[in-house]
């Protein structure tokens, strides 16, 4: 599983101070069947993508594109029914449900639409919920969430609760919640869908700061100009990348 140092590697690879880093995502032939009785339906159908680390692309497409369940398959909350997929060179095929759930909780950081933060807690308590689940003290942990939290500006707001915090504040604390394990991948799902236009530009705002900081950020979005924020666009249509573009 991931830790600070092989994250720390990656992200050297991306800055181009070693030779070759692995790939955080490597799709080869993916596809996925899902199936209600004698119906099936093929969500996606032998799509290949590879994002190296600390590249930021947003994978776009319609209602029905496929691209939810690709972004399900990346965040290793579904997987194939053929091709592989390795998410920072383990290969995630090969594991069982609970080893499923370990990756996820170490290599993947999820920002959603819905902030899923639970309203009876602090901001701070919300951040620290990730590294309940591994072998971290109390005090190890409500320092790496204060530090989480001071990373997306919200230094002052840490016994604040969700209900005292505006939708973009919201956000930020669920970006600093998937930030605080130090992940692999940062994968962000229509992260701005609930927001007004001041808070959708704070949010990409620190979006683009954590790229340029070198953390690898994967936006999956239906809005050309939210996509617009990201160097790679892929785009995603009847189960398959249609197009591949890097922008300027």
């Amino acid at each position: 599983m991931a830790d600070p140092t092989t994250t720390a590697a990656l992200l050297a690879g991306a800055a181009g101070t070693t030779g070759t880093a692995t790939p955080v995502i490597d799709l080869a032939g993916a596809r996925k069947t899902y199936r209600t009785g004698s119906v099936e339906f093929e969500a996606l159908r032998g799509v290949d993508l590879r994002i190296e680390p600390g590249e930021y692309v947003a994978i776009v497409g319609p209602s029905g594109s496929g691209k939810s369940t690709l972004m399900n398959v990346l965040g290793c909350l579904d997987v194939l029914t053929a091709g592989s997929y390795r998410l920072a060179g383990e290969d995630v095929e090969e594991l069982d449900e609970v080893e499923l759930a370990q990756v996820r909780n170490r290599r993947v950081g999820f920002v959603f639409q819905q902030f899923h933060l639970l309203p009876s807690l602090s901001a701070v308590r919300n951040v620290e919920l990730p590294l309940t689940y591994r072998d971290t003290s109390a005090a190890e942990r409500r320092a790496r969430a204060v530090t989480a939290l001071e990373r997306v500006g919200l230094g002052d707001k840490l016994d604040n609760r969700p209900g005292e915090l505006s939708g973009g504040q919201q956000q930020r604390v669920a970006v600093a919640r998937a930030l605080v394990g130090e992940p692999d991948l940062l994968l962000a799902d229509e992260p701005t869908g609930n927001l007004d236009s001041t808070s959708t530009r704070d949010v990409l705002g620190l979006l683009d700061e954590l790229h340029a900081q070198g953390r690898t950020v994967v936006l999956i979005t239906h809005e050309q100009e939210v996509a617009a924020r990201a160097r790679r666009t892929v785009r995603v249509r009847d189960g398959l990348v249609v197009s591949d573009e890097v922008g300027a």
